[in-house]
């Protein structure tokens, strides 16, 4: 969790506070029948804010009667939002006295929202050099988090600072705006992107950038290869207006004219007597009790999820002699299970080195190991050799438990060490994600403050940030020693808590120790290996698009009549609507002509400049992001070695960083250039092996449809049988476009698409599009019953399971909000499906590693998994043989009623074998 800082301006979103107060219990009223749940929930959290910062400045704002100026832009901005409960009406004003009575600052200003205040106090807070903290519940915020403005979210224990907002929501605090505009609110009616949900946005701001640059080349968003990808440019164009207006709606206002200055914002003491008299109104008698004690500064009510953390209480033995090692070591070789972490010179596996190791067999007491620490002054040090020579036998013996957080990392840094980890019985970071994958990130500081009510020592805290951060030889050992024995003691404390939590969920507990944590080593394998990379292909493809970027410059210049920047919105404007005098199509928000790009694609039909600019924004982004970086990941190996993530997806699913394996394009000519840049040394091939439409099988097994199980069975296509079903034809007589509408519902209803969403994902009308849905139903009765009881269960339980027992919590299947129950009923007909998917592809993984420990390591490699496939590494002379004992492996990972298909490929590179 980001470090919070001391003494800050802090901002209160009031609004936020009042809204979550209001729906969250407990639901008061005073003897007089008047409602009070609001104000105690406000008060409280402002209480617990007070206590855990001491701030000397603050301030509560609240959004002011009336309109805004937003609504002046947008007569419907929020014209959906249901009318303010009366219940809820009658308590502003009692909260408002409470705040002012607190000696708490208290503003709101007219014609703008809460958030517009807070966005220009905060940065003008920062450039008088403050230090900011915004406490709200409210996503739209994560736009103003910089270095120096921090956000926290007192229901949730969650601080974002720029790289948790990156870990929150997939993109950092410069691109919120771009993701809410093209996500819409329906809550406060932002039109945003139709059919443009979170995890499509995501792809693209991760793949290509902010809105300007999606516009500057709607094409390049075919290659990133998404579920609807290919359709996404025309949705792009046809609604550019919608997405512009939608930016600025979400856009903070950073220069509201404010009457109070950052100095006029100072706590005062409080009102003595008007909070007696108010609490006693409210009947809040344990507040009234503590003003008459005199009590100033209370705690947060035990009621509350705001008690501030509590530090644990452990040991700290630092070990710098052979007497004090051996005794430890002796303490580690009689103990039934030990935590241990490695403190090492960097993050990436590959590189890191050594640089001590921390121990922890009991929960209050740990030590730490210091062995490579180099900065001038020093003391002396045990020798690291030695010390891993004596550690060895013990990391590698399978009969000795050991526990860590992410062991996957300390494995693959000690293998650089000539050491195999073994015994690694428990995760904690996994047994954290299988006992829920949703409820809060896996880390060790989040896990702390969650379970143990701890705040651990962060990194930043002894080495500082940014370009002049130490590394971990570089710091003191006096301050290295704490930070590293807490992270073993709080490491076995946390296993001590969430163990019995996870067996209590049988289903989830086997998940972790059949699947997740046999992974462990797998995955940490895989990683070592990497997979070679032909650089200079790439560097040649690179080159070639440089050369046809030139070129298409200079067409550009010449049907211009002049030299102008390609990428310069009005530069290009000026071309083509002032000098060419082309036709102005479309204006944006703000009336100026619209260069988007279905504009560019209407004008190319008549005009050649446009044509050259879409070619060039698509060469362009596919050279930035792809040939010219991937060889920047090239490591001494020649290789590139991928991180794979256990504890990120909600549903089970792998996901990997440095290269993202699972967004390499191949949608395009170019794209599939780029994995022929994956290759197999001489005298190997790669084998791909992936696994044929396992979601539909998945659904059959789990719908009992008899349609659906017949088509499998039978060896059918299944989208050409659903097609037959759906448009009343033979299925020999079945039509390539026929087959693409019913693959669209087959996979549409897995993902619980609407009607509306299929007709703009087929570009038809919605009628069309629930009469298709409408006869699927009435055709295969089986899913449509799979689906109804799915929904009721996840109602019931607020989650759902896949078929090894790995459960999906669904905190939102029962909002109040009517958008988030929809999202999560959607999500509770699709888990079980990609979380089913997830789980097999790992038993594969596990079962193929077993086949592949009795082959040689130069004979077959596994390299890579990348959604349904695993690609090999293989002898030329014996792939045929693997493959054949592979597929069967991978065939037999889950005894499904439909039978598992593997589908396999062999070639030079990924592109042939894929």
């Amino acid at each position: 969790m980001a470090q919070l800082p001391e003494n800050p301006l802090v901002l209160v979103d009031g609004s936020s506070y009042l809204y979550r107060a209001f729906h969250a219990p407990p639901h008061l009223t005073n003897s007089a029948g008047e409602p009070t749940g609001a104000v105690y929930g406000v008060v409280n959290m402002l209480r617990s804010l007070v206590r855990q910062f001491n701030p000397s400045h603050m301030a509560v704002v609240f959004d002011a009667k009336g309109k805004t100026f937003r609504d002046d832009i947008y007569p419907e901005y929020k014209a959906q939002r249901p009318s303010m409960p009366d219940d809820l009406r009658i308590q502003i004003q009692p909260v408002h006295d409470i705040i002012k009575a607190m000696g708490l600052p208290l503003i709101m200003v007219e014609g703008v929202e809460a958030d517009d205040v807070i966005g220009t106090l905060a940065m003008r807070a920062e450039a008088e050099g403050h230090k900011v903290v915004i406490s709200t519940g409210d996503k739209d915020m994560a736009q103003l988090v910089t270095d120096n403005i921090t956000l926290i979210n007192t229901m949730t224990d969650t601080v974002l600072d720029p790289q948790g907002v990156v870990d929150k929501f997939g993109v950092g605090p410069e691109l919120i705006i771009d993701l809410l505009a093209m996500m819409g609110d329906k809550v406060d009616n932002i039109p945003g992107l139709p059919g443009v949900g979170e995890k499509t946005a995501l792809a693209m701001l991760q793949g290509i950038g902010g809105l300007d640059a999606i516009y500057g080349d709607p094409d390049a968003v075919v290659e990133l290869g998404f579920r609807g990808s290919k359709t996404m440019p025309k949705k792009l164009r046809d609604n550019e207006e919608e997405a512009r207006l939608s930016y600025l709606l979400a856009t903070i206002k950073l220069d509201v004219e404010l009457k109070e200055s950052i100095q006029d914002l100072k706590v005062i003491s409080p009102d003595k007597d008007a909070l007696l008299a108010l609490y006693g109104k409210m009947e809040f008698k344990r507040w009234l009790a503590e003003l008459l004690d005199g009590n100033s500064a209370p705690a947060a009510d035990a009621e509350s999820s705001e008690a501030p953390a509590k530090a644990a209480q452990f040991e700290t033995e630092t070990i710098l002699t052979d007497a004090q090692w051996q005794q430890w070591l002796a303490k580690l070789s009689q103990a039934e299970l030990f935590a241990f972490d490695t403190e090492t010179t960097s993050l990436d596996y590959m590189k890191a080195e050594i640089v001590g190791i921390s121990f922890a067999v009991d929960a209050d007491k740990g030590a730490y190991v210091p062995l490579a620490h180099d900065y001038e002054g020093a003391p002396q040090q045990l020798d690291r050799d030695t010390v891993l020579a004596q550690i060895k036998p013990l990391l590698e013996d399978a009969n000795r438990a050991k526990v860590g957080q992410n062991l996957k990392y300390d494995m693959s840094v000690l293998a650089r060490y000539d050491i195999e980890l073994k015994g690694i019985e428990f995760d904690t970071m996994l047994e954290s994600y299988c006992f829920n994958s949703t409820g809060t990130k896996h880390n060790m500081d989040d896990l702390a403050l969650k379970y143990l009510s701890h705040k651990t020592v962060h990194f930043e805290d002894i080495a500082g940030k940014g370009a002049k951060q130490k590394t971990f030889n570089q710091i003191a050992i006096e301050e290295a020693a704490p930070y590293a024995a807490e992270d073993a003691v709080i490491t076995l404390q946390l296993h001590q808590h969430l163990l019995p939590k996870l067996k209590e969920l049988s289903g989830c507990h086997q998940v972790f120790t059949d699947i997740e944590m046999p992974l462990v080593p797998i995955l940490s394998k895989i990683e070592r290996h990497g997979v070679l990379l032909d650089s200079d292909r790439l560097h040649q493809q690179s080159s070639e698009i440089a050369n046809i970027l030139d070129a298409l410059e200079q067409q550009a210049h010449d049907l211009a009549g002049e030299s102008f920047n390609l990428s310069s919105t009005k530069q290009l404007q000026r071309i083509l609507f002032d000098v060419l005098g082309y036709p102005v199509l479309k204006k944006t928000p703000k009336g100026a002509p619209s260069t988007a790009e279905e504009v560019l694609q209407d004008l190319a039909q008549d005009y050649p400049l446009p044509k050259l600019i879409l070619e060039h924004r698509s060469l362009a982004k596919l050279k930035s992001t792809y040939t010219d970086k991937l060889p920047l990941l090239v490591q001494e190996t020649g290789r590139v070695h991928t991180s794979y993530h256990q504890a990120v997806t909600a549903t089970g699913r792998l996901s990997s960083s440095d290269p993202n394996l699972q967004n390499i394009p191949i949608r395009s000519e170019q794209g599939r250039r780029i994995r022929q840049a994956f290759i197999a040394p001489q005298g190997y091939k790669l084998l791909a092996i992936d696994y044929s439409q396992i979601e539909l099988r998945i659904m059959a097994h789990l719908s009992q449809d008899k349609g659906l199980l017949d088509a499998f069975a039978q060896g059918k296509d299944v989208h050409r049988a659903t097609a037959a079903e759906v448009f009343g034809v033979d299925f020999d007589a079945v039509t390539s476009e026929q087959r693409r509408r019913a693959k669209a519902v087959n996979f549409g209803l897995i993902y619980g698409m609407s009607a509306f969403g299929l007709a703009k994902q087929l570009g038809i009308a919605r009628g069309e599009a629930q009469s298709y849905i409408d006869v699927y139903f009435d055709r295969y009765p089986g899913v449509k019953t799979y689906m109804e009881d799915t929904r009721k269960q996840a109602h019931d339980n607020q989650y759902v399971e896949t078929l090894f027992g790995r459960r999906l919590q669904l905190p939102d299947i029962n909002a109040r909000n009517k958008m988030r129950q929809q999202a999560a009923e959607r999500t509770a007909i699709n888990a079980p499906m990609q979380g089913s998917a997830a789980d097999i592809i790992k038993r594969a993984m596990i079962a193929v590693a077993g086949y592949l420990q009795q082959q040689s390591e130069d004979d077959i490699k596994l390299l890579m998994q990348v959604h349904d496939e695993l690609v090999f590494e293989v002898k030329a002379d014996s792939a045929e043989t693997h493959q054949q004992k592979l597929c069967a492996l991978m065939e037999g990972a889950a005894d499904l009623d439909v039978a598992l298909i593997a589908d396999w490929g062999l070639g030079d590179n990924w592109d042939e074998a894929h």
